[in-house]
């Protein structure tokens, strides 16, 4: 993501900048143990999501679908980029020295694995961002106008935008280099992550500047979008609420009405809103710090790691808040020997 002003490492001879989490080595172990914490988490949680939408029927829909797509760009943040952190971090505590590459920006080598981690990281966030505003327009269409919601939301459709937010968020990721020469990539750090940043010693140029806005006029645009809708969903659900108990009085039945699923369902991607914004919320008061000229080194290091453990909330909160994914997700998790037990038990009862 974007780190414009913050320290660089590029010169051998500038010492590394001492963050609040890492200037004590329990404070160094303390860093590194939360983010191989945070790779299990990931892994789990998004391996268990996507064992429940895939191998469970009642999710082959279009909302499961987008939620696949959710899963798989938060397991990518755990498998490729937060284990890079935890292999620098690990290799500076090991040999008291940062591995030779975190010393040059991505322009300086001709291979830097910030090439990779850089976009991989920022396309995640991105597609993030698209998959819950598209999975908050699903949950508006079917609370709004349910009598359009199967003929409009179709799989076919929904698998066509969940490619087009792929293939436009990564090249949303890799533009600031495509578009622009003064624009690199580097280990952070103040971050401990790969970040965007200039090539060279000196003033950002006005270019380079007009393109990572791109960055968060695209995230707060839609994020912004997102909380507009949801606002709506929650108010027809309300007055949908107010009204349920009238109709339930007179035994009258609305087919226009949505369904109490829809409405759980709407709820649960309002909660999914409300997290990730918490999330990105501390990238967007960085980022404008870094506009006015501040440097937050320790503040980076928050901001960005707070952003990488949203990746593990989505299935809390499907747990939380979808009784079925719970469902689902205990009997995948349940060991054989305790379902067979369980069934042994179940036999003796019926007998």
């Amino acid at each position: 993501m974007i780190e414009t002003s913050t320290p660089t490492m590029l010169d051998r001879t500038e010492p590394a900048h001492c963050t609040v989490c890492c200037c004590t080595l329990a404070n160094k172990i303390l860093m590194v143990v939360f983010m191989v914490l945070l790779i299990f988490a990931i892994l789990f949680g998004n391996l268990v999501t996507l064992a429940v939408v895939l191998g469970t029927k009642h999710f082959h829909t279009p909302q499961g679908y987008l939620k696949a797509s959710l899963a798989v760009a938060d397991l990518v943040v755990g498998m490729f980029v937060v284990p890079l952190s935890v292999y620098a971090e690990v290799y500076l505590m090991v040999t008291d020295s940062a591995p030779e590459w975190t010393f040059y920006n991505s322009q300086s080598v001709s291979f830097h694995p910030c090439n990779v981690i850089g976009p991989v990281f920022g396309g995640c966030t991105f597609v993030s961002i698209t998959t819950i505003f598209l999975l908050t327009i699903e949950r508006s269409i079917a609370v709004l106008r349910p009598l359009h919601k199967d003929s409009v939301i179709t799989r076919k459709r929904t698998t066509i935008l969940i490619v087009l937010s792929w293939v436009g968020s990564f090249f949303l990721a890799v533009s600031p280099m495509v578009f622009s020469s003064e624009i690199a990539l580097e280990y952070n750090s103040c971050s401990r992550m790969c970040n965007y940043a200039l090539g060279a010693i000196g003033e950002f140029p006005s270019q380079a500047w007009n393109i990572l806005l791109l960055f968060p006029a695209f995230d707060f645009t839609l994020l912004g979008g997102t909380v507009v809708i949801n606002i709506i969903s929650l108010s027809s659900i309300r007055q949908h609420s107010r009204r349920r108990k009238h109709l339930a009085e007179c035994e009258c039945q609305n087919t226009s009405k949505p369904t109490f699923s829809d409405i759980k369902a709407a709820k649960t991607i309002g909660t999914l809103t409300v997290a990730f914004t918490a999330s990105f919320t501390p990238i967007a008061v960085f980022v404008v710090g870094n506009v006015l000229g501040n440097k937050w080194c320790n503040f980076s290091f928050f901001a960005f790691w707070i952003l990488a453990s949203n990746s593990c909330w989505n299935v809390i909160i499907y747990s939380v808040r979808d009784q079925k994914f719970r469902i689902c997700a205990h009997k995948l998790l349940m060991p054989p020997v305790k379902k067979h037990n369980q069934n042994m038990k179940t036999a003796v009862t019926k007998d």
